[in-house]
């Protein structure tokens, strides 16, 4: 594999950052409903969880096709996000 260039360094540190972050997300959600069985918490957790795999989905597979077909993976990944985002929402808004 060739070095990577600045740009795809930068492409790297970032996903992994977003990665962690949203994976502490995770788990506080997840810790959150064992605690409560809040059904909030359990949505939370779940789109957080969809949200960093497709983060990490869309770098491994960038780099994996060479940054080919990007069409195809951003839409993909932004499926992906906004299905995460659904959730994340859904656990906002709640049994009101």
């Amino acid at each position: 594999m060739a070095a990577l260039t600045t740009l795809e360094l930068i492409y790297v540190l970032f996903s992994i950052a977003l990665s962690l972050s949203g994976l502490a997300m995770v788990a506080i959600a997840a810790n959150a409903y064992l605690q409560t069985e809040r059904r909030e918490m359990l949505l939370l957790s779940l789109g957080f969880s969809i949200i960093v795999a497709a983060a990490i989905a869309t770098t491994v597979s960038a780099f994996s096709q060479d940054f080919r077909n990007a069409i195809v993976l951003l839409t993909v990944n932004y499926a992906l996000t906004t299905i995460g985002y659904l959730f994340v929402i859904a656990s906002v808004v709640g049994d009101r």
